[in-house]
């Protein structure tokens, strides 16, 4: 098999590590992990409670700061840049899916999703939130506040939102772990067809192993250790 291709690499960890204190002194989250992510691939982060996924995941999106290592997305070598420069990083390549939605409670669905569109001075911000909404069901929801909203389709707001400003990066964090089986397995299947529809490359903690297995490639973290890296065949039929 052919050596990757530098220029298509989306995502490049390095020697990536994470401590804190602890009462015992030290406490590892994360140790030495390693890996790549070519541009359009996808990826699930799997592996125990407490193993350290969620915390490989803020990290990667710049919302946490390693103790030791390296997180290259696109190019950019996300820990070389202050934390203003990080913001805008993620406004301009990343999309984010909360297991807890993170929906502002003050907002209405139509609001939720304009707001990174907003954030970053777009004039179409409305008829593309609009859009979007339409395009997860919701059409029939814009104006209603997420306190008035089942969980499912918080969700389809918070994937909306992720999804409006087309960025071509996309983390979730165990997207389905509050879903009942059946929305949660719509909202999965709407999180990969956007990701086929928009080539964006997509990252998703989870304990499903039905839905690691939709993913081209699969890292399991054991006690904050890179313990397998696997490259799987999936069918996009």
């Amino acid at each position: 098999m052919p050596a990757p291709n530098s220029a298509n690499i989306a995502i490049e960890v390095s020697r990536l590590s994470k401590r804190v204190a602890d009462a015992a002194g030290e406490l590892t989250i994360l140790k030495d992990v390693n890996f790549t992510v070519q541009a359009g691939g996808t990826l699930a982060i799997v592996g125990a409670s407490g193993s350290g996924k969620t915390t490989l995941l803020g990290l990667l999106a710049g919302l946490d700061t390693p103790s030791e290592g390296t997180v290259v997305l696109n190019g950019v070598d996300i820990y070389g840049l202050d934390e203003d420069g990080r913001a805008r990083l993620r406004m301009a390549e990343l999309g984010f899916v909360f297991q807890s939605f993170q929906l502002l409670s003050h907002l209405t669905a139509l609001e939720n999703v304009m707001l990174p569109l907003e954030l970053r001075g777009d004039r179409d911000a409305k008829p593309r939130a609009e859009a979007m909404l339409g395009r997860v069901g919701l059409s029939s929801r814009l104006r209603h506040y997420p306190k008035f909203m089942s969980g499912g389709e918080q969700q389809r707001v918070a994937l909306a939102r992720a999804f409006v400003s087309e960025p071509p990066l996309l983390f979730a964090d165990e997207p389905t772990g509050s879903l009942d089986a059946a929305t949660g397995d719509a909202v999965i299947d709407l999180m990969f067809e956007l990701n086929r529809e928009r080539g964006s490359t997509l990252v998703l903690v989870t304990h499903d192993d039905a839905i690691a297995a939709l993913c081209e490639r699969t890292i399991t973290i054991a006690a904050g250790r890179l313990v397998n890296n696997r490259i799987v065949s999936v069918s996009t039929g």
